[in-house]
């Protein structure tokens, strides 16, 4: 069994995109914020983006090739 950096940065990344898309929603209210970046919600934008990258990276670890070897679980 190999370490398999997909797990961490799938972690990481689905749960700031949950800290940032939750904070994008909350203010999503206050107009002053988002003047600055042409009215774009760019906090809750990157969290989806964020949310969606890290979903891909445990999928991706989750369905991996078995190596050389490896046990094969069914």
């Amino acid at each position: 069994m190999g370490l398999d950096i997909k797990i961490p940065i799938g972690l990481m990344f689905t749960i700031l995109g949950l800290l940032l898309a939750i904070f994008g929603l909350a203010t999503m209210s206050d107009p002053d914020i988002y003047h600055k970046s042409l009215d774009i919600n760019i906090n809750l934008w990157t969290g989806l983006f964020m949310i969606v990258f890290g979903g891909l990276m445990l999928a991706f670890a989750r369905y991996r090739k078995p190596e050389k070897g490896e046990k094969v679980e069914e």
